[in-house]
């Protein structure tokens, strides 16, 4: 399948909801003619049909001026090509069929013979003239133009050299090397256009081993749509920088896997049957197969948008602290636009007199707050006065201060312009962040990330464009009276070993309220999680959603729980909660473990079983990773399991939270 086609190697959300179209219906949707072009006003005039015109671009590659213009077709937007390809190359074909189809297409709309291209290839440009199309190898035979034009990065590349290379490859070239010289007469727009989708499909779409895997269900549906949305979701800046990289290296790895295994898997057909290097070899492959279904797995996660929003991106701060002054001398930095002297005795008085200060301190005064933070040491603190501040760039704060609004956080507004991945970045061991507003604006990450220490939020104001706050693994976050709203993904994500209390605060107008990851695998910690007196309320999905395997569900029905062993679990609730529920700590954990039906008065609030609900899902899901870590230790041959091993312990306090017209109720879980 892929003899002289190059593998896929670029990246796609279109909002784009277009409806899929038979390709095998007696009748064609529309002419393909219609259908590779948008239709203009212009086709209703007579003169269009008497003397056709191009509807595309042309262009001159940049250093190219020996070459004729060639047709400027690589900027089409996702639906064009989107409907290119389900409507009319691959429709509902499997990924063996995909040659055949392609195949198919071409001979429909491609022009046999008559026009000329531009051979390019990473060494060098040649002119050529197309005399045939063998559609079936995808593959054109051509000659070389007159007069003959070549550009070419070695200087010993002459005419000889072009003529040798053509006679090798029988004058057969692969058609996705080909770039249509322009021709203003349309007649050629339909063979630049169809030579494009080729061209695209094969170096972003395509992967090597598409051939191999099984065709559940159509190709386009299961490849080719999630391929085209990333590659158009990385284009548009709508994914993260870093889990790009993070994509392309794994793509180069998965490839290189393959090639390995393809080689082995050669060798394996060569070799006598029985001997001992076929039975290393067969080892070996049987690693690398292990090692490139994994691979696949993870870039199928990445592919698809909703998984890639579940399981999101672990990226690592590299932000360095800078530790205390070489003379220990603590700063209090002072933002603002303009400084009055009204401003300025008020500041004096709630702030920076001696009954705020212990003796002498050092004040350095800014225009914004990202100069401010940026001038930080440990220790530091910096008062923003009220205005509205615009800031470019992303926050990272690496040592422990505290940034704090002089006023309400509506008075003081930190709106974040241009794209860029994060807007504040924590790894700082003590930071703290009050009386502040923050809006985001064309962003690609959250607006708050704790890669690591703590974080309290007080009495503030998020306006999210994604996600909202992400708590990173062994990070802590304290959020107290503060509103967030406007995530497109979840409020809050909570991560596997994280510390994560809410008090007091408003969580809305999100597609998820509260989202918390997958803790079952064995390498992660289970998070410590406090939501105490929470507004959560006019999220799209659930209030709060758990992330868990699908294979949790047959692990607990399988499950023996014990009461002893639920005692690591502390749930903390208060005597309000206790009283309104009707149910002791023994019955609660009982009903997480299977023993017993929890049995709850019928008038229940419905904040109240939401509180409930909850408490019952991380019980269940702690209690079951307990029991899988004990089997595991069971095993090894512990028998009695250390108490430093066992200690992980899950302390919960989930009461009087409010869950008010959540799309999909107060409580979830997303199983994968």
């Amino acid at each position: 399948m892929a003899d002289g086609l190059p593998s896929g190697g670029g990246l796609g959300l279109g909002a784009m909801a277009l409806e899929r179209t038979n390709w095998a219906a007696e009748e064609e949707p529309e002419p393909l003619e219609k259908g590779l072009f948008q239709d203009e006003e212009s086709c209703s005039d007579c003169s269009y049909h008497d003397k056709p015109v191009t509807s595309l671009q042309s262009f001159v590659p940049e250093g190219k001026t020996l070459f004729p213009e060639i047709f400027q077709t690589s900027q089409l937007l996702f639906y064009e090509r989107f409907r290119a390809y389900q409507d009319y190359i691959l429709a509902d074909c499997k990924a063996s069929e995909v040659r055949e189809f392609t195949a198919e297409f071409l001979e429909k709309v491609l022009e046999p013979s008559g026009w000329r291209a531009v051979w390019h290839t990473n060494v060098f440009e040649v002119l050529v003239e197309v005399t045939d199309v063998d559609f079936a190898a995808l593959k054109a035979v051509v000659k070389l133009a007159e007069p003959y034009v070549c550009d070419s990065e070695v200087n010993t590349f002459t005419l000889d050299c072009v003529k040798e290379l053509l006679e090798l490859k029988e004058c057969r070239l692969p058609l996705h090397e080909l770039w249509v010289v322009f021709d203003g007469s349309g007649v050629f727009d339909q063979t630049a256009l169809a030579i494009e989708h080729v061209r695209f499909f094969y170096q972003n779409i395509w992967r090597s081993w598409d051939e191999e895997e099984e065709d559940e269900y159509d190709y386009f549906v299961r490849c080719v749509e999630p391929r085209l949305r990333l590659y158009y979701d990385i284009l548009e800046d709508r994914v993260p920088s870093g889990l790009v990289v993070d994509y392309h290296n794994l793509l180069s790895q998965c490839e290189e896997s393959y090639r390995k295994f393809l080689n082995l898997r050669s060798s394996l057909s060569n070799c006598n049957s029985d001997s001992e290097q076929e039975n290393i070899s067969m080892v070996e492959g049987l690693k690398l197969y292990s090692e490139i279904e994994q691979l696949k797995q993870k870039l199928k996660l990445i592919e698809n948008p909703l998984l890639r929003y579940v399981f999101g991106y672990q990226k690592n701060s590299n932000i360095q602290a800078k530790g205390i002054r070489p003379n220990g001398q603590k700063v209090t930095h002072v933002v603002s636009s303009t400084m009055m002297t009204g401003l300025l005795r008020a500041l004096l008085r709630d702030k920076l007199c001696e009954e705020h200060c212990e003796g002498e301190i050092e004040v350095q005064f800014h225009r914004d707050p990202l100069s401010a933070i940026n001038a930080c040491f440990e220790g530091d603190t910096v008062i923003v006065c009220p205005g509205h501040y615009m800031v470019h760039g992303t926050f990272s704060i690496a040592d422990s201060i505290e940034l704090e609004g002089y006023g309400l956080p509506d008075d003081i507004v930190i709106e974040k312009r241009g794209k860029g991945d994060t807007f504040v970045d924590c790894t700082g061991a003590d930071i703290k962040i009050s009386n502040i507003k923050f809006v985001q604006h064309d962003a690609v990450e959250g607006i708050l990330i704790i890669h690591r220490g703590k974080t309290t939020l007080e009495n503030c104001v998020l306006q999210c464009e994604t996600t909202g706050v992400t708590v990173r693994t062994s990070a802590e976050f304290l959020m107290k009276n503060s509103d967030l709203y406007g995530a497109k993904g979840a409020g809050i994500e909570i991560y596997p070993g994280s510390k994560c209390i809410l008090s007091d605060n408003g969580i809305h107008h999100c597609k998820e309220g509260i989202l918390i990851k997958d803790f079952l695998d064995e390498h992660y910690d289970i998070p410590k999680i406090s939501m105490v007196n929470n507004i959560i309320h006019n999220n799209e999905g659930y209030g709060v959603v758990l992330v868990k395997p699908t294979i949790f569900s047959e692990l607990q029905d399988n499950a023996h729980d014990g009461i002893e062993e639920n005692k690591a679990l502390k749930i903390q609730t208060s005597e309000e909660a206790d009283a309104a529920e009707r149910v002791d700590l023994e019955e609660l954990i009982q009903c997480a473990t299977g023993r017993m039906e929890l049995s709850v008065r019928t008038d229940l609030s419905e904040q109240v079983e939401g509180n409930c609900e909850i408490v019952n899902e991380l019980v269940a899901v702690s209690t079951q990773k307990g029991h899988m870590k004990k089997k595991r230790l069971s095993e090894l041959g512990i028998t009695q399991a250390d108490d430093n091993l066992m200690s992980q312990e899950m302390f919960v306090a989930i009461v009087g939270n409010q869950f008010k017209w959540n799309g999909k109720g107060s409580f979830g879980t997303f199983l994968f």
